[in-house]
């Protein structure tokens, strides 16, 4: 017979050993810089969180930046945009290769600040200094001259709310050059100076006359722009009824304030309107987004348009991907699940809870054969309505004959900066 104690099992031989300890004084894997910004890009949001808060995240960033190529700082900063749908990260790391790398940073703008709010993220991420400089300078002033030029004046006028810094104050820095008389008089519009207002665009001359009194048909602007004047129940009817998607989504409640679901019709062409796929493929809404509105929708909204977030649901999450092989889906159910999902701001604290959201992924994989749960947290998804979704509890399974052994759930890391991503096992 061969040596049992020298051809004996390697159990865990293979396994590497931990390096770090989170913040729960557990063994954990210590992330690697490019790891440790991959998982900040996805997930931080420069809220206080249970275990960081902002200031933690902010170093965590740009101590990863420090010790990585700026190829790749350039890479991450597309994907938080473009694949995880995040706003000041991708702005942040834009500010970054603006102080390490003007060429990358050049070619990455365009792909990363993709809207007037994001451009505004960007300036003033780069005014705070916390990048290194507190001024654009010249390289980053003339990008975004040319990111001004590529807009036409009605666009730029249709985003053009928000403040500090505002569309004015970013003129007011870069001091785009205008090429025609329209844009000539849309930038003086703007910046309040003097200006010739018979060669502003229509779509301004418009809004002016509304506002004036000299003309009761509403301009063709986001609500926001127009919510500060006196608005009929009619008018806001007509809003709600052109207002985008994502709009739509974000102000149910106001439109159930002002009376537009009491319009004959109204709902159901609103309901019509969330339910659309392709509209919701453009939105790039996150699927904790839509649980969110339906948790705060207040009991004015009608059922129908309620019902209709439900249909939102399942369409939102059946583009989750079938893995290969045994997927095992073990969601953490520990008391930091119990923190807003973004983390904690005042006056910008999200009522849905982490917890919320391990429900919902957790009810997503519960439609796929392949993956498994272990750990039941079904009584904490919200309830909608007694029918099978992604708001309701699956079942309950038949009882078999024999009881099968009860798994023990598995934990979900708790990490922070560049501390732990799994917990070793034991």
């Amino acid at each position: 017979m061969a040596n049992k104690t020298l051809f004996q099992r390697l159990f865990g031989k293979a396994i590497p050993n931990t390096d770090a300890i989170n913040f729960e004084c557990a063994p954990a894997y210590k992330l690697s810089p490019k790891q440790s910004l991959a998982q900040y890009a996805a997930t931080a949001c420069f809220n206080n969180t249970f275990y960081a808060d902002a200031d933690f995240q902010l170093n965590g960033v740009l101590d990863a930046c420090a010790a990585v190529e700026s190829e790749f700082i350039a890479r991450t900063a597309v994907y938080a945009r473009r694949h995880s749908f995040m706003k000041d990260m991708p702005a942040l790391l834009c500010a970054v290769l603006a102080s390490r790398d003007l060429g990358l940073h050049e070619a990455v703008f365009e792909k990363v600040i993709d809207d007037t709010k994001m451009l505004r993220n960007y300036v003033q991420i780069v005014r705070s200094g916390v990048v290194g400089r507190k001024s654009l300078g010249s390289a980053p002033k003339r990008v975004v001259r040319r990111w001004l030029d590529m807009r036409d004046e009605e666009s730029l006028f249709r985003s053009s709310t928000g403040a500090n810094p505002s569309l004015s104050d970013i003129l007011k820095m870069t001091h785009p050059k205008p090429a025609n008389a329209s844009r000539d008089a849309f930038y003086g519009y703007i910046l309040g100076r003097k200006h010739d207002s018979g060669a502003l665009p229509a779509l301004v001359r418009d809004f002016e006359k509304f506002k004036a009194g000299e003309d009761l048909k509403i301009p063709d602007l986001p609500f926001m722009m127009l919510s500060s004047l006196p608005l009929s129940q009619r008018d806001w009817t007509e809003i709600a009824m052109r207002a985008s998607w994502q709009t739509t989504r974000m102000n149910l409640n106001t439109f159930a304030r002002h009376g537009v679901f009491a319009q004959p019709g109204a709902a159901e062409r609103i309901a019509s309107r969330l339910k659309d796929v392709r509209e919701i493929e453009r939105s790039r809404v996150l699927p904790y987004q839509l649980m969110s509105t339906f948790m705060n929708c207040d009991s004015d909204v009608p059922a129908i348009v309620r019902e209709a977030l439900e249909d939102v649901m399942e369409i939102a999450i059946s583009s989750v991907p079938v893995i290969e092989g045994k997927v095992f889906v073990c969601p953490d159910v520990s008391g930091s699940m119990s923190d807003a999902i973004t983390g904690r701001r005042k006056g910008a604290t999200s009522k849905v809870r982490c917890i919320d959201v391990a429900a919902l992924v957790t009810a997503a994989a519960d439609a796929i054969p392949t993956m498994a749960i272990l750990d039941d947290i079904s009584a904490r998804r919200p309830c909608a309505r007694p029918r099978r979704s992604a708001w309701t509890p699956a079942p309950a399974p038949p009882a078999p004959a024999r009881a099968p052994p009860r798994i023990a759930p598995t934990i979900a890391p708790r990490t922070g900066s560049d501390l732990a991503a799994h917990r070793s096992p034991p």
